[in-house]
């Protein structure tokens, strides 16, 4: 199967990316769940949160400061030191 990773920035010249292997499981996994902001995001992760919860994974919420801006380095390396996999919420 043949899948393609789409970069939704406005870079010229996306670089190509390889997609991270699957969890094995979620049973003990740390899920990072990543609010951009926009309405009502964080109703769209408290169910999200919710069904990890069930299936035994662990969550951290974080949020970026405001949904028009990239998300702090600091928060990027936050995630990717705590987090096994992490789901960024888009919502209206």
């Amino acid at each position: 199967m043949n899948e393609v990773v789409l970069d939704p920035t406005a870079q010229l010249n996306s670089a190509a990316r390889s997609l991270l292997p699957r969890l094995s499981a979620l049973e003990g996994a740390t899920i990072g769940l990543l609010d951009i902001n926009k309405p009502r995001g964080d109703v769209l992760l408290d169910r999200i949160e919710a069904l990890f919860v069930e299936r035994g994974a662990n969550i951290k919420r974080y949020s970026k400061p405001t949904m028009t801006r990239v998300a702090p380095v600091a928060v990027l390396q936050q995630i990717a030191t705590e987090c096994d996999a992490v789901v960024e919420a888009l919502a209206d």
